[in-house]
């Protein structure tokens, strides 16, 4: 018999650089098909280095899952009485205003029950009779904006999706591909470093307990070596990737930044500790941020606690007729999250 053959394309529109990854499902294997990335370089050219994305890959596919993040995305994790899933979707319209600081009629809403692990009674956790559920609100007008840039380019949107939950299913795929059995209980923080944003997601199993995003980001630390050197921002990031001889006075420049960021994730450790009585054990960096030299040492060193990049493509068969692999695997940090919007494949 035939194999059944279908594909999707994550589509990452990040705030400096566009990053699509296809995922051709064969039977029961997942496939890289696709790859590509552009940079941006100003909010009116995203159409642009969308199509350059497209136009430098044999992308087999139109249909795409994007996602957006912002102040205009409201993430809620609720405690609410046992109820069936459409009793759920109807409780959630009239109970939504109590949850989000937005009009409900200017927002997009959805929710999803969430898996309870089996120490489901402990602190923080519904037990009993209750049970625990992921509010999503988006302003209505950011999801008509990122629908029509993607029609307009002529790209069928399948999914919105919103980037830290997409950062949880790169993870989840990654996970369930691996020949190494690890632990359903337990707490994983997956730290994502853009341009601009830091997204934290931490995790249990698959399910996500915690999502923040942080306004600090890989744009920080270009902009501390800027300063520092009184070259211009371009230069700055060029230094940033390959820092060379600049090598020790780098790191002294951003460790400050990175401190401060390293301050502000640990606030979201202890929130989710004393919430849940439950400690992070590990944290997984990616994002451009994460390719520094010395990142991951050095929030190894703050948070004490194992922190380590991690490879969202690592267990994905990649069909190298179609995709440059050598160029996928050196940026592989960046495709966390286009990988994770790819991943819902699985869900056709």
């Amino acid at each position: 018999m035939l194999k059944k053959i279908k594909s999707l394309i994550g589509l990452d529109i990040g705030s400096s650089c566009v990053k699509a990854v296809e995922l051709t499902q064969v039977g029961s294997d997942l496939v890289i098909t696709g790859y590509g990335q552009s940079e941006i370089l100003s909010e009116k050219s995203k159409a642009d280095a969308i199509l350059d994305v497209l136009h430098s890959s044999s992308f087999r596919t139109r249909r795409v899952v994007t996602a957006v993040s912002g102040k205009s995305v409201i993430v809620r994790y609720l405690t609410m009485m046992q109820m069936s899933p459409e009793d759920l979707q109807n409780a959630i319209k009239f109970e939504a205003d109590k949850y989000i600081p937005f009009d409900v009629d200017e927002v997009v809403l959805d929710c999803q029950r969430l898996e309870e692990p089996a120490d489901g009674g402990r602190t923080g956790s519904a037990g009993g009779e209750g049970m625990r559920v992921l509010l999503v609100a988006v302003k209505r007008a950011l999801v008509d904006d990122h629908v029509g840039l993607i029609q307009g380019i002529g790209l069928t949107p399948d999914v919105i999706d919103v980037d830290t939950f997409a950062l949880g299913n790169a993870f989840a795929l990654r996970s369930s591909l691996s020949a190494t059995v690890e632990r359903d209980d337990r707490a994983v923080a997956l730290v994502d470093i853009g341009a601009n944003k830091t997204n934290v997601n931490i995790l249990r199993g698959a399910t996500s307990y915690f999502t923040r995003e942080i306004y600090l980001g890989g744009d920080d630390l270009t902009s501390a070596i800027a300063k520092r050197f009184s070259v211009e921002a371009h230069q700055a990031e060029q230094m940033k990737r390959d820092p060379g001889e600049n090598g020790e006075e780098i790191r002294q420049v951003v460790m400050p930044v990175i401190e401060d960021l390293a301050n502000e994730v640990h606030l979201s450790f202890d929130y989710f500790e004393n919430q849940f009585d439950r400690e992070v054990e590990e944290v997984y960096l990616s994002g451009g941020g994460s390719r520094l030299p010395f990142v991951e040492e050095s929030l190894e060193r703050i948070f004490e606690k194992r922190a380590r990049n991690w490879d969202p493509t690592e267990n994905l068969k990649i069909n190298s007729d179609s995709v440059d692999v050598g160029s996928l695997k050196a940026n592989a940090a960046q495709l966390a999250v286009a990988v994770g919007l790819a991943a819902r494949i699985r869900k056709d």
